[in-house]
């Protein structure tokens, strides 16, 4: 099996994540860093024992480097994707894939002219309890899907917030549903399908940010399913994510990593695995690198195999496009059908 070679681009906190995946992945192997804290970066750079640059267009030009993480600010995801595509290298995007549905189907359009793959970090899909919800879903185990509830009720501080200029904004940052809710979203659409209507509510409640701190939606799946999405940085102390999934033959709770009901007969109750957290409630970081691991674990088997990764940059678009409908249904006061979404 080939080594793959990587840069991860943005030296965030969240780049720590990449890092430690990469490192713990036998075929993969950490060639540079980039970021915009020379500091930051070179420290990194040394602590791994790899090439660091504050210049985007050394990970560019350098022709050692198969994939690129990018984990730089959302804002920055479209513009700086499009250039690590044009390149001709792979793309493993931090959530959300870009701020608006638009720049998600530029990056999409780039990777299919460069011939190259694009992926966005949906790694909670990776979860032994939501892959194993996937399979008794698709075969029939819970019968016909009657709602699917998702939230995600966390909680942030003005102090996080105030703490980076871009935190907050709809331009670079976004609020809880595009940022935090994101992933839950995600599943839902994963796990729901193709979504016909949404109706959903935004406010900004307790921060002085642009965007919102909590966002609710109610949504129609083409297979005449309903589902629900709330989302928040505002519910103090902060709890963890929820999925429930409601059938006519049975029922699956999940808390975070933990499953809480699990009535699908003949469906064993999946075990949760070892080292795994549902982190991030009030604090961000505070989440395992286990399931980054098994996303780029996966990304690299469809590189070898030619098959496409779980989690596609049509994926990502779908996402980004349910937000924007709420966005839209909130401000209009209305349903929006996504056949008629613009």
């Amino acid at each position: 099996m080939k080594t793959w070679s990587f840069a991860v681009v943005g030296c965030g906190t969240v780049a720590d994540f990449h890092i430690q995946a990469i490192r713990e992945l036998e075929h993969a192997r950490l060639v540079m860093v980039a970021g915009r804290t020379e500091e930051r970066v070179r420290k990194i750079g040394i602590r791994e024992n790899c090439a660091w640059t504050t210049d985007l267009t050394e990970v560019l030009n350098h022709q050692g480097i198969d994939i690129v993480c990018l984990t730089t600010p959302s804002g920055t995801h479209a513009f700086m994707g499009v250039e690590v595509l044009s390149s001709g290298k792979h793309l493993l995007v931090e959530k959300p894939l870009a701020m608006t549905a638009a720049e998600a189907q530029q990056l999409i359009r780039t990777a299919e002219e460069f011939r190259v793959t694009l992926s966005v970090v949906s790694q909670r899909r990776f979860e032994a309890q939501h892959r194993e919800a996937k399979r008794v879903l698709e075969e029939g185990g819970l019968g016909k899907l009657l709602l699917i509830e998702a939230t995600c009720p966390f909680y942030r501080t003005q102090e996080y917030y105030d703490s980076s200029s871009w935190r907050g904004t709809i331009e670079q940052d976004g609020g809880a549903l595009m940022n935090q809710g994101i992933h839950s979203i995600d599943l839902m659409l994963w796990l729901g399908g193709p979504v016909r209507s949404v109706f959903g509510k935004t406010a900004t409640a307790t921060h002085r940010i642009e965007a919102e701190d909590l966002g609710l939606a109610m949504v129609q799946f083409e297979s005449g399913a309903y589902g629900t999405i709330t989302a928040s940085t505002s519910i103090q102390p902060g709890f963890q994510p929820t999925l429930n999934l409601y059938g006519e033959k049975g029922t699956i709770k999940v808390q975070g990593t933990s499953v809480v009901h699990w009535s699908a007969e003949g469906y064993p109750l999946p075990r949760e695995e070892e080292g795994s957290t549902g982190g991030g409630v009030s604090d961000p970081m505070s989440i395992s690198a286990l399931y980054h691991r098994l996303q780029i674990a996966d990304l690299l088997e469809a590189l070898n195999t030619g098959r496409k990764p779980q989690v596609t940059g049509e994926d990502g678009w779908l996402a980004v496009r349910l937000v924007e409908c709420i966005y839209q249904s909130s401000a209009e006061g209305k349903e929006i059908t996504l056949s008629d979404w613009r």
